[in-house]
């Protein structure tokens, strides 16, 4: 006999970059989220955070294949990211940004993920002559032939938000964007600064919505799907 009352499907998550802007945010709304039974996070150092349905592992992402039982899950959510100061060089900026991700990507779904969705950004492209940018876009190119049942990428504009670590030149990007908001309206309204709490919240609702291939969400619908999740 078929059990027709109401049932919520359950899943796990795997989270990288828990301890990022987009990446906290992410966390804490994976753990508000129904749908997951357990939420594992891959971290370099501890997280201070505690909930019943959080799995935190230490891990070192240059040996990530050394850690393959730990990589089986529904969703994978990828916030890795740095900037070039910080890293120090391109090479460096790459590892993370292009590496990680990749090998994250594949592992997961060799161990059966079905669902991988990626922080990457506004104005993505593997052929542009803006270092960033490329290498956003070549990223996205590499994870959509590994062939996911379904690849969500998100292409925030700026990020609104407070960091652990100091950007004075993002804040003062964030200052002037915040001003141009009511300038920046019809077409160049994907241009707007978004908050990261949006991101992270439309990427968990996204991720529920069952949507198979490969999609692309830019900074004025990602603020939209945000909108419809509050």
């Amino acid at each position: 006999m078929t059990n027709n009352s109401t049932s919520m499907e359950t899943k796990t998550a795997l989270l990288v970059g828990a301890s990022g802007l987009i990446g906290g945010h992410c966390l804490r709304f994976l753990l508000e989220e129904p749908s997951y039974t357990r939420v594992t996070v891959l971290v370099r150092t501890p997280l201070t955070i505690v909930h019943e349905k959080l799995v935190q592992h230490i891990v070192d992402f240059d040996d990530l294949e050394m850690f393959g039982e730990l990589l089986y899950t529904d969703d994978v959510y990828c916030c890795l990211g740095t900037t070039i100061k910080k890293a120090g060089t391109q090479e460096a900026f790459r590892k993370v940004d292009y590496n990680y991700p990749i090998k994250l990507a594949a592992l997961t779904q060799h161990c059966g993920a079905n669902q991988f969705l990626l922080v990457s950004a506004l104005g993505a492209d593997p052929h542009s002559r803006i270092f960033y940018n490329r290498v956003k876009g070549e990223v996205e190119e590499a994870i959509r032939k590994i062939s996911f049942t379904a690849f969500q990428v998100f292409r925030p504009s700026l990020l609104l938000g407070e960091r652990k670590e100091h950007r004075t030149g993002e804040k003062v990007g964030a200052f002037i964007m915040s001003g141009l908001k009511y300038v920046l309206t019809g077409s160049l309204k994907k241009y707007r600064a978004i908050r990261a709490s949006n991101v992270a919240k439309a990427m968990v609702h996204v991720a529920q919505m069952n949507l198979n291939g490969v999609n692309i969400f830019e900074s004025q619908r990602i603020q939209e799907i945000a909108d419809e999740a509050s």
